[in-house]
């Protein structure tokens, strides 16, 4: 038997900081394009009161995700003195790809894995590199798939990136934007002998059904004189923490069970969102997966 073990982490948090006062002279709207009157003040003082978010981070004008997710995955392959030669699989989780500042076009070609294992300089062939798109918890769903390969013995080395750059997609009337920002993470994955220190169990499902549409793509709130093609992040906060709320207990407990533990036994809990760094809340329809791993 073989088990995953998680030898290595990098992360990229972008040096542009964005406080809560550099949005006192935005105009919100509603979806229906209605100004909100309430004063920016107020919003932001209750935005930060709920969320607890009074800063978050932008990517440079000259970054885009496969330079963020680039510099995760450097640190994390120097931090466990990897060769990128060794990779069996490089894995990139995001949702939209590189999207380059201004432009709010999002750029699938090649994918961002490939940028980032030429970023890399691996000339290896046989370390596959794919995108992943999942939502919100993308790169937890690509680490259950790395899991899956390094345990059939498919794979030795796999590292798993996430990234995004959710500042080049919101939409700047719409007051939800406050809760995006840019980031990139990478885990590096490596076989070892079954008992050792490594993931455990994983629990997942998809809620398509009945809220796929609550997150979607949709035009600006702003009026505008003429129907601009552009479309932004949309998403139904209150209704998504309430589905969170609802169903994500049952999915740690199933997880757990899996796995022959007990509540006690966890020490912390980690739930991902769609908002590398601030988001509370979740942000897709897809469930936020819990992983389990023994340390």
């Amino acid at each position: 038997m073989i088990q995953s073990v998680i030898i290595a982490t990098g992360s990229y948090i972008p040096d542009t900081v964005v406080k809560n006062q550099d949005f006192l002279g935005a105009q919100f709207f509603t979806p229906l394009g209605e100004a909100i009157a309430t004063e920016p003040a107020v919003l932001l003082q209750q935005f930060e009161a709920i969320t607890g978010i009074a800063e978050r981070r932008y990517a440079r004008p000259d970054q885009q995700a496969s330079e963020l997710g680039l510099l995760a995955a450097e640190q994390a392959l120097t931090s466990a003195g990897i060769d990128p030669e060794t990779l069996d699989y490089l894995i990139v989780a995001h949702n939209f790809g590189d999207v380059a500042v201004e432009s709010n076009r999002v750029t699938m070609v090649p994918s961002v894995a490939s940028r980032i294992k030429a970023g890399l300089g691996i000339h290896n062939p046989n370390c596959v590199a794919y995108d992943l798109v999942f939502g919100c918890p993308g790169w937890l769903e690509a680490l259950i798939q790395a899991n899956y390969y390094i345990r059939s013995g498919e794979a030795r080395r796999c590292l798993v990136i996430g990234a995004e750059t959710l500042s080049r997609v919101i939409d700047p009337a719409d007051r939800d934007s406050l809760l995006s920002s840019d980031g990139s993470g990478a885990v590096l994955l490596e076989a070892a002998p079954a008992g050792s220190a490594g993931i455990l169990a994983h629990h997942t499902q998809t809620h398509a059904y009945e809220y796929a549409g609550l997150l979607g793509m949709g035009p600006g709130y702003a009026p505008q004189p003429v129907v601009s093609p552009d479309r932004f992040l949309k998403m139904n906060g209150r209704k998504l923490y309430e589905f969170a709320l609802h169903h994500v207990p049952a999915i740690i407990q199933t997880a757990l069970t899996k796995a022959g533990l007990e509540l006690a036994n966890v020490s912390k809990v980690l739930l991902p969102s769609g908002q590398p760094q601030n988001e509370r809340s979740p942000a897709g329809a897809a469930l936020p997966i819990v992983r389990l791993w023994a340390s």
